[in-house]
């Protein structure tokens, strides 16, 4: 079950899709998020000065304008694509995308759960996604990563991240606060150079980390 906001956040809605957009938006706003504004293919341009989340409508070209525009600022990414193209996918978590959603499998629960996820800072990619990243299956492996970069704690926590638990889940788990999770996920973020909790649980699978 999720757990309640405190407050409502603000969300930008992209998608080309009248009906579609209608039908999120409606179904975010009686959830509790905030609906600050709507486009379609980015047009009109996003204002991510009152947008905390960016909701958008997933291809190639909109992955590349959507992380230039977030590039400077703290608004989270989430992305609705057609389909789970691994190529893409994967682009989109090295863009920065906390959050996936697979356009076919979207329901009224999974949208909202995958939003509130990201707004928690948790992140949410789905298991179809997640799985061919971590094997590396179609993916270029990348540079090496030195493991020794990284404490125990910090594989530690990447491990039941990669499991799919949440910071209070970890917290419980490791007998550490919930404050001390986020931090050694952000200084994991920072040692890694991976902007998301998934990009980093990628990363370290591929090189046989985790």
């Amino acid at each position: 079950m999720n757990k309640p906001m405190e407050r409502a956040v603000a969300l930008w809605l992209d998608e080309s899709n009248a009906i579609f957009r209608r039908g999120m938006a409606n179904c975010l706003a009686s959830s509790g998020f905030e609906i600050v504004g709507e486009s379609a293919h980015l047009t009109p341009a996003p204002d991510l000065g009152s947008a905390e989340i960016l909701l958008l409508e997933l291809d190639g070209p909109a992955l590349v304008t959507a992380a230039k525009l977030v590039r400077d600022g703290s608004t989270r990414l989430v992305g609705v694509a057609e389909s789970g193209s691994t190529g893409l996918m994967e682009n989109a978590v090295k863009a920065g995308f906390a959050g996936l959603l697979i356009r076919d499998e979207v329901t009224p629960a999974s949208l909202v759960a995958a939003v509130h996820a990201v707004a928690c800072g948790v992140g949410s990619i789905p298991p179809a996604v997640l799985t061919p990243l971590l094997s590396g299956r179609g993916c270029s492996p990348g540079p090496p990563v030195d493991r020794g970069v990284l404490a125990g704690r910090e594989l530690n926590v990447l491990r039941l991240l990669a499991e799919g638990s949440s910071t209070r889940e970890i917290a419980g788990e490791l007998c550490y606060s919930e404050r001390t999770v986020k931090n050694i996920v952000h200084d994991t973020l920072a040692k890694l150079h991976c902007r998301t909790r998934a990009h980093a649980v990628a990363v370290m699978a591929r090189q046989g980390a985790l």
